[in-house]
């Protein structure tokens, strides 16, 4: 074993998604497997592979340079790109077929321009904002936004393939918001009617969506962190979903030392007794994080132990007593069997997302399954 090194389930991927595609298929919806943030830590690349033989017909990105890297891997499949600065220049992903989300004048400006230059018709989805306050058009500027698409659209540099947005609480069952936002989203597309924007999708529904929100899927729906086996809020929403990534490392040096002696930066751990401590060489440089410190759980030689002391750049210990741990030993930060990405994102006052997201480009990634 590496001394560190994160291991991704592509089954696990797969399996999750055919799952989440069976949900959205019983509404006679498509599925667009989220694979950003490279694939939420997993592997942009394998994720996506994974998750369409899983099911997925449509991937989904934020920027056109993660649908660019996809697009050289070989993937071809329908890809939507939703987050890029105006001023982006598209015509790469015009290029590339990429599907492009549009949430203001400002965006389409840029997209007709790339269509333009490369000849070719951009397809674009057009988003509005429905309460979550991030990006896409207000109520007030939606008007707007549909006139000039259709303007565009009968100059024939943009193709209009859906309407979209996205929920602020979907992960909060029962939550006001929820209802707020599908009647603002049913009158979004009221509006576009009006002005002859009649999409071929239309999409809402997130993870949380997904699994509670049946009558959010419209056409498509937009799962991401349930596809890697992570609930958008363990505590509320329950789904057979099996976590894909076990982070490990090895133990680098296990040591005795004397009661009282003080353990990693600041001494905010002192030994009770005499003891052995155990090197781990992960630390916030990859992702763990420093908030972890006393308090994240580990699994070693069979027994939970918590992080003893700061969590370093490149390394934390553990406090073992005097089992026999020894130098090579493996240590399970989270996996599917436990601890677990929640137990991590509870312990650091997080959510799962960032615990899996987070981890470094310097830990190694490798596949097991073959996600097909």
């Amino acid at each position: 074993m590496v001394q560190a090194e994160a291991v991704i389930d592509l089954d696990a991927i797969r399996a999750n998604t055919a799952h989440l595609v069976e949900r959205a298929a019983s509404r006679s919806a498509a599925t667009m497997a989220v694979v950003k943030a490279d694939g939420y830590g997993h592997g942009a690349v394998p994720s996506a592979r994974a998750a369409l033989a899983g099911g997925a017909t449509w991937l989904g990105v934020a920027t056109v340079a993660e649908a660019l890297e996809l697009r050289t891997a070989g993937i071809d499949a329908p890809m939507l790109s939703w987050l890029n600065a105006p001023g982006t220049d598209f015509t790469a992903a015009v290029g590339a077929d990429v599907d492009l989300g549009v949430p203001s004048v400002r965006v389409l400006d840029d997209v007709v321009a790339a269509a333009k230059a490369t000849g070719r018709t951009s397809r674009v989805h057009l988003k509005v904002d429905t309460g979550l306050g991030r990006s896409g058009a207000t109520s007030a500027d939606w008007p707007d936004l549909l006139t000039a698409a259709a303007k565009a659209r009968a100059e024939g540099t943009i193709e209009v393939v859906g309407v979209w947005s996205h929920f602020a609480c979907a992960d909060e069952p029962g939550h006001p918001s929820i209802a707020a936002q599908l009647e603002a989203f049913h009158q979004a597309l009221e509006i576009a009617e009006k002005l002859g924007i009649r999409p071929q999708l239309r999409h809402l529904a997130n993870s949380a969506g997904t699994l509670t929100l049946p009558q959010a899927y419209f056409d498509l729906v937009r799962p991401g962190v349930a596809l890697y086996g992570l609930s958008p809020n363990p505590e509320r929403i329950e789904a057979p979903l099996r976590p894909a990534m076990t982070l490990r490392g090895e133990v680098l040096i296990a040591k005795r030392v004397p009661a009282g002696h003080g353990v990693s930066y600041g001494h905010t751990y002192h030994t009770k007794t005499a003891t052995t401590l155990a090197l781990i060489p992960l630390g916030y440089a990859d992702g763990i994080p420093r908030h972890a410190s006393n308090r994240a759980p580990v699994l070693l030689g069979g027994k939970r132990r918590t992080i003893a002391g700061r969590v370093c750049m490149d390394q934390f210990v553990l406090d073992v007593g005097d089992d026999p741990v020894s130098d090579g030993d493996e240590a399970i930060l989270f996996s599917p069997d436990g601890p677990t990405a929640d137990e991590w994102a509870e312990v650091v006052g997080t959510i799962n997302y960032e615990i899996v997201t987070r981890v470094g480009a310097r830990v190694p990634r490798r596949y097991v399954g073959t996600g097909a």
